[in-house]
């Protein structure tokens, strides 16, 4: 992972750090390689992995987030469900990627409800952005699928022109959503934009 020239040495040492802890823990919780995976971005409380987990048993699913009290709640709704296909795990996404193990790649990614970051100062922590859509892209099985979903107007829409723009991603007009299961965030939301993206394989130059 590359740092800001400016960083300082004690963040440098505990992201590294934080790293080397998630390239021991992933290989331990993740199904042997090789394996193409069901991945949530930003999984909150769980409701929507842990019942598409339920509807598709054959599927390994992995759902990530940043705060210890929503992966707990999540956990618990999958212990109840005594689903043995779902794992929930504290990771940022940009690091997940990074410490991924070899032979482990995504069918399917969502994202649901990602904090759109509204100011235009902050549009760089949005994970629809050019930079981040290549490194996921090199982790995507053939014909992986990217589904998102969000109430936010303005970044659905810079959202659909990063992808319409990339290199390695389609939309797929067409594209059936493949569960529907109201999270807390879609509940709260009065409207919301979805749309799927496929991977490219022909023109991607992740593939090359």
């Amino acid at each position: 992972m590359q740092f800001h020239p400016g960083a300082k040495p004690e963040f440098v040492r505990h992201v590294e750090s934080r790293l080397a802890q998630l390239r021991a823990e992933l290989p331990t919780v993740l199904p042997p390689p090789p394996a193409a995976i069901t991945l949530e971005i930003g999984c909150g409380h769980g409701h929507f992995l842990t019942r598409y987990a339920a509807v598709h048993p054959e599927r390994f699913c992995l759902g990530i987030d940043i705060l210890n009290d929503r992966l707990e709640r999540a956990t618990k709704k999958r212990d109840r469900a005594d689903l043995k296909n779902l794992h929930f795990h504290k990771a940022e996404a940009v690091e997940l990627l990074e410490c991924l193990p070899n032979g482990i790649s995504f069918a399917e990614v969502f994202l649901l409800f990602p904090d759109p970051w509204p100011k235009k100062r902050h549009h760089k922590n949005r994970l629809v952005r050019p930079d981040f859509l290549t490194t996921l892209a090199e982790h995507m099985a053939p014909a992986g699928r990217f589904y998102f979903r969000t109430d936010h107007a303005e970044y659905f829409a810079a959202g659909r022109e990063v992808l319409e723009q990339h290199p390695c991603w389609r939309i797929a007009p067409d594209a059936p959503w493949p569960l529907e299961e109201a999270t807390v965030f879609q509940l709260k939301a009065p409207a919301y934009q979805s749309l799927v993206a496929v991977m490219h394989e022909r023109i991607c130059p992740c593939l090359c």
